[in-house]
């Protein structure tokens, strides 16, 4: 099994900036796509970015340009770098991993809050 725990989030002003860390755990060599969701309250949970084991990058129209998903394998943490935030951007962030053909894992989520 694969375990995940998020890290980073917080408040920030439009226009700044936060990191989200995911750091993995177990089964980790089966991981083949790590990704990011977001959930608004009295929203669906919605996919930001994705980033394969390999090279291939994802990201929802909302974010491009402002969002960069990254990948550290020595210390098995994803990132998302977010800038030029938005309130729009206020969500509950969640990692996902997919690994083993067909299963996946969640994090717990981490709040961010963007707001003047």
């Amino acid at each position: 099994q694969v375990q995940l725990v998020e890290s980073g989030g917080g408040a920030a002003q439009p226009g700044g900036s936060l990191r989200l860390s995911c750091e993995a755990s177990g089964s980790i060599s089966t991981i083949y796509a790590t990704g990011w969701y977001r959930q608004a309250p009295g929203k669906q949970r919605e996919l930001v970015a994705t980033i394969s084991s390999g090279i291939w990058k994802n990201y929802a129209d909302s974010v491009k340009g402002r969002f960069t998903i990254s990948r550290d394998n020595t210390k098995n943490t994803v990132y998302l770098q977010m800038n030029s935030l938005k309130p729009e951007d206020t969500a509950v962030y969640y990692c996902n991993a997919k690994y083993a053909y067909s299963a996946q894992a969640w994090g717990q989520g981490t709040q961010v809050t963007v707001s003047s």
